[in-house]
């Protein structure tokens, strides 16, 4: 029985401790960056100069770099062929600016020579945004007829599905982040932008970021699984 006198047992023991797990990775990312955003690097190269050594290096020379406002914002945005750092990233020379422009210019790289799971990504993004828009409204209006019984259940795991969708993209998402991380590693080591010792906190800080990946996966596996036995225990039990 999903419910106990009340008390929703699957929300305790299944998505709460990937919650958990989800604030510590953020956490964690805020810290280690913080961390070696204060450490500057030898070479004393800037966050935009890595990222733009990164595209040369592989020959991607459509692609801009340009600074955009707030924390942790940095991303690249394949529509416009920029990659946007923060104002942390773009023209500092910390340990953590050049892991973070790096891996940022690795996404670049990635759509330049049309790296699978980012094509991939990127083509199941429409589905997924209408799916994660629909899952919720389905599920409720199956509970609202369920009177209709067949209906209802149609409705409800019709809703369930769209969910799972936003579960694909956390999957097809991992590989991309991991490929990029590594991208930037290799660009590091193979560019001399940052000593051993240094290299070692650019990868703690791209690790930390991982993290959050790994724990949006988990939240979303979590949370599907809760409508499985939720709704799949009901059905039984109706």
């Amino acid at each position: 029985m999903p419910y106990f006198y009340g008390f929703d047992w699957t929300y305790l023991v299944i998505v709460l401790p990937c919650i958990l797990l989800s604030l510590w990775a953020s956490s964690n990312v805020n810290s280690t960056f913080k961390r070696y955003s204060q450490i500057t690097s030898t070479r004393r190269i800037t966050g935009a100069e890595a990222a733009q050594r990164v595209l040369l290096a592989n020959g991607v020379t459509n692609v801009r770099v340009e600074r955009v406002s707030g924390k942790l914002t940095d991303h690249y945005d394949p529509k416009s062929n920029v990659i946007r750092l923060s104002d942390s990233v773009y023209d500092s020379p910390s340990v953590a600016a050049i892991g973070v422009a790096c891996h940022e210019a690795g996404h670049a790289v990635q759509y330049a020579e049309s790296y699978g799971p980012i094509k991939l990504r990127a083509a199941i993004i429409p589905i997924t945004n209408i799916g994660s828009k629909l899952a919720m409204p389905l599920i409720l209006i199956g509970l609202v007829l369920s009177f209709l019984e067949n209906f209802s259940f149609a409705m409800v795991y019709a809703g369930i599905a769209c969910f799972a969708l936003s579960l694909v993209f956390q999957l097809v998402t991992l590989p991309v982040e991991f490929n990029a991380s590594r991208r930037a590693m290799t660009a590091i080591r193979d560019g001399n932008y940052l000593t051993g010792e240094e290299q070692r906190g650019a990868r703690k800080t791209l690790t930390a970021a991982a993290m959050t990946y790994v724990a949006a996966t988990a939240v979303a596996l979590a949370q599907l699984l809760r409508l499985l036995l939720l709704f799949g225990g009901r059905r039984r039990n109706d």
